[in-house]
């Protein structure tokens, strides 16, 4: 009857000239959710929410309710929103997203997999709600379902790029390896896209099989020689395998091929550097920065290969000088600069960076790292906690902040760090990419990476 009371309530009201307040309702539906009337708030919210809205607004509005719910815990009436708003759009594949996500975030993985379940039969043809679902089925350790789900968007998607990789992916991380061979195979054949070159070359590499690996890189690049990766990968595996005048010479015909890619320049010049060729590291670094200007990961390895080379503070300092004239609002210059300096100038600098990029991670980072080398726990934990929530991908963040619980927290806190990260899933960070993207890591996940990369880190001082 919830249905029937509700409709005759609002026809009546607006019979006898009552306005109806959508806002009003909504809270009302609030109120019921948190009461425990589930069915009143869902019939509630499906009552009012085409009151008063244009039909070319209604998916924005719709889209900006079920948000204000989620943001005040009435997560039931967000839900009804996202199920009213896909019964008007059922084709948009936006809002099957938005719900996704949403189910992802705070719903069940049962009630996340019904939901993809529907929307990739509205929506075939989006590969990432069929890479979503087929990833919930992954993480559950259903590997046959995720299969499944996959070969099911094969059907709808033949030679789509995202769905082999996933499907490769899939098998060569279950140690299923003759299975990723063949649908690497099978992708060159139909689909001879620059990234499915390079992962059948990653795989032959995590595989240690460096020939079949260099092979594979050199009939790609004979296709695809502007693709900054495939240069990236025959460079290292050459290095791995000794040969660094033949890196060296790899890394030179790149730059040529694809002078605007920052690690081709910075691999060489390392490279040169680990050969005692400094002052070559340094015209690599130049010439790096004539055809890149204003690039602050190049300023920055520029410093270091002055601060490794031991000749003195001055040159670092100068170079430093210029690179934060020419960035003026790089973070990354900013927390290297703040450590650059003697202890008791530290907090000055910082309170200079804070100035210039208030909200960029590096620099918040470099702040926390401060509190740590002052011993200043709880300031320390706050701002641990303040870069991750502007920058939750930068793992490098993550990790300093896991290394400190670890010296200084509970287990309690340690593992909510590790939780946190673990949902962030993040990808980015000097520190963190260094083991995440060492080929002999390829099978590491986010929180063995997290270890790994905080067991490596050095205490602030």
């Amino acid at each position: 009857m919830v249905e029937k009371i509700i409709d005759r309530a609002i026809s009546s009201l607006s019979a006898n000239g009552v306005e109806i307040n959508r806002e009003h309702w909504f809270k009302e539906a609030m109120e019921a959710e948190k009461a425990g009337a589930v069915h009143c708030c869902q019939v509630i919210v499906k009552a009012i929410i085409g009151f008063g809205v244009e039909e070319e607004d209604r998916k924005h509005t719709w889209m900006e309710d079920s948000e204000t719910c989620a943001q005040q815990g009435a997560l039931e009436c967000a839900r009804a929103v996202y199920a009213y708003a896909l019964t008007a759009f059922p084709s948009k594949k936006s809002i099957w997203l938005r719900a996704a996500y949403f189910e992802k975030t705070y719903g069940t993985r049962e009630s996340l997999e019904a939901l993809l379940q529907r929307a990739v039969a509205h929506c075939p043809k989006s590969e990432v709600l069929w890479l979503m679902g087929a990833k919930s089925k992954w993480l559950a350790g259903d590997v046959p379902a995720a299969r499944g789900i996959l070969s099911l968007a094969f059907q709808a998607n033949p030679n789509s790029e995202e769905i082999w990789l996933a499907a490769v992916k899939l098998e060569s991380e279950n140690s299923e390896y003759e299975r990723a061979r063949r649908l690497l195979a099978k992708a060159r054949a139909s689909a001879p896209t620059p990234r499915v070159m390079m992962k059948s070359a990653k795989l032959e590499w995590a595989l240690n099989n460096l020939d079949a690996a260099l092979r594979l890189l050199k009939e790609a690049l004979e296709a695809f020689d502007d693709f900054p990766k495939l240069w990236l990968m025959k460079g290292q595996i050459e290095e791995q395998q000794g040969y660094l005048d033949r890196a060296i010479e790899t890394y030179n015909q790149a730059i040529k091929k694809c002078p605007n890619s920052i690690p081709l320049w910075r691999l060489l010049a390392q490279l040169e550097h680990r050969k005692n060729q400094v002052t070559k590291a340094r015209s690599v670094l130049e010439k790096a920065r004539l055809k890149n200007s204003k690039n602050a990961e190049l300023w920055l390895e520029a410093i270091r290969n002055e601060l490794k080379s031991g000749g003195g503070r001055d040159m670092p300092d100068m170079l430093m000088a210029k690179a934060l004239q020419e960035c003026s609002t790089s973070g990354l210059l900013w927390a290297e600069a703040i450590f650059m300096e003697l202890r008791p100038q530290r907090r000055t600098k910082s309170v200079d960076a804070l100035k210039k990029c208030e909200h960029d991670p590096h620099v918040l980072l470099a702040v926390s790292k401060l509190f740590w080398c002052e011993r200043k726990i709880s300031k320390c934990r706050d701002w641990f906690n303040r870069t991750v929530k502007i920058d939750p991908d930068l793992g490098d963040a993550w990790a300093y902040f896991y290394k400190f619980e670890l010296l200084n927290g509970t287990e309690e806190q340690q593992e909510d760090v590790k939780k946190r990260c673990i949902v962030a899933e993040p990808h980015h960070g000097e520190n963190w990419c260094k083991v995440s993207k060492n080929i002999a890591n390829w099978c590491l996940i986010t929180d063995q990476i997290l270890v790994k990369v905080a067991k490596e880190l050095p205490i602030p001082i």
